[in-house]
């Protein structure tokens, strides 16, 4: 019979706390974001995005009245071919296809986007923590195996005791990612609005600093916090900062860790602040929650 360890309940962050190793990383499948409505500026290689450079896959066209910038000749031409019998009568010297701004289509082309996947988890104390970690640190050296040559960047926040720590900055280097990964003390308390305030920070300072990014936070939690940032109760405050993502347009996934006996629909009430889905692992392997988050960006 395997041996459960105990933790303390006030671990530190280097001292003190159990050392979790890391998960064996595998050859995980592409990471495919579907086609997203926003639109971007600049290059990428993994995602699709619609861009308004004259460059990228024309996929289809679409009107654009007196506007004859990046014209799609065939659509246009389709657009004005119902009405050349009515345009050509009376003058014997018009053009062979007379067109009009009216007719005016505009190509929509997509290129490829890189994306920004920041996992979240909470590094408290409970029976799971030390599967809860070696799952992510597998979930995350897999990952940026197959982001290296793609441009996508992962990066890794815990939260634990009275705050939130960046383990590992957004990167491709899977490199940095091991010796980041390789210490990462756990126990405490869970303080979640701390997580998620540092998240959102994470990400809008990324964005800034790289538009093209397509982001996700995935956040594995019970959804239960007990330490607060401010004077606010720890679960509201919580709430209200989960709230900010979607106004951001930030996509989230929640990986729900409580066990199903005890659940109390924390985990779910946090999703829906976040307006995104929930997921429980029965296994939580480095390969079930990449296949989780995988499985929901294909749904989209």
């Amino acid at each position: 019979m395997q041996t459960i360890p105990q933790w303390p309940s006030e671990g530190q962050w280097w001292e003190g706390g159990v050392e979790v190793g890391v998960g064996e990383p595998f050859a995980p499948r592409r990471l495919d974001t579907p086609l997203d409505r926003l639109t971007r500026s600049g290059p990428g290689r993994r995602s699709r995005t619609h861009t308004d450079l004259r460059r990228g896959r024309y996929v289809r066209a679409r009107p654009s009245p007196g506007d004859p910038s990046d014209l799609a000749f065939d659509a246009t031409l389709r657009a004005a071919a119902p009405y050349q019998k009515e345009r050509k009568q009376g003058d014997g010297d018009r053009p062979a296809v007379v067109l009009r701004p009216d007719d005016y289509r505009r190509k929509v082309r997509v290129r490829r986007a890189a994306n920004l996947v920041l996992f979240v988890v909470d590094a408290s104390w409970s029976m799971a923590v030390a599967e809860r970690m070696q799952a992510t640190k597998g979930a995350v050296l897999s990952l940026l195996i197959d982001a290296y040559q793609q441009r996508d960047r992962v990066g890794l926040i815990v939260f634990q005791k009275d705050r939130a720590r960046l383990v590992l900055p957004p990167t491709n280097s899977v490199a940095l990612a091991r010796r980041a990964l390789s210490d990462i003390p756990v126990g405490g308390k869970t303080p979640l609005s701390a997580g998620l305030q540092m998240a959102y920070e994470v990400i809008t300072r990324e964005l800034r600093q790289h538009p093209d990014l397509v982001p996700l936070m995935v956040l594995l939690t019970d959804g239960a916090g007990n330490v607060s940032l401010g004077d606010s109760p720890p679960q509201e405050e919580a709430y209200r900062i989960a709230e900010q993502f979607p106004q951001a347009h930030i996509r989230s996934v929640v990986i729900n860790m409580e066990h199903a006996d005890f659940d109390q629909g924390l985990a779910q009430a946090l999703a829906d602040h976040l307006q995104a889905p929930c997921y429980t692992l029965e296994e939580l392997r480095a390969e079930t929650l990449l296949q989780t988050v995988w499985s929901e960006l294909d749904e989209r």
